[in-house]
């Protein structure tokens, strides 16, 4: 029968670094740490979502404008854009621990596809004629 998990084999022994690196897993070495060390660790912040609520908030507006009818699609589409190019902006600028759900891939993926979409979105929203 054989085992999920291999075996180690008992004439090999672990380097003196690993070995003491295996001391420091133990429970006992984590529950005898000082309060200090346990309380550095950054509790997660209250608005490390707010990146990602501002971009759902300018999108609904832009696409709330967008539905107000023909003569505000240029106005709307030209908001959307802003709202994707400033997320690139917020996905370029921040730490990870500060875009929330803004990050979803690597961070020059992510501007990269925010920035296109922007672009895209500027250049088509200057080429609609406003009707009238």
């Amino acid at each position: 029968m054989r085992h999920a998990a291999p075996r180690r084999r008992a004439g090999k022994r672990r380097g003196a670094a690993s070995a003491g690196r295996a001391a420091q897993d133990t429970p006992q070495a984590t529950e005898t740490a000082p309060q200090e060390t346990r309380a550095a660790a950054p509790a997660p912040g209250k608005w490390e979502q707010l990146p990602y609520v501002l971009t759902l908030l300018g999108t609904a507006v832009a696409l709330g404008t967008i539905m107000l009818g023909t003569h505000h699609l240029k106005s709307g589409t030209l908001v959307l854009a802003g709202v994707l190019l400033a997320a690139a902006v917020a996905r370029l600028v921040l730490p990870d621990r500060l875009v929330g759900m803004l990050s979803s891939r690597r961070r020059l993926v992510d501007v990269a596809i925010f920035a296109a979409l922007g672009f895209g979105l500027l250049v088509t929203g200057l080429g609609v004629a406003a009707p009238g």
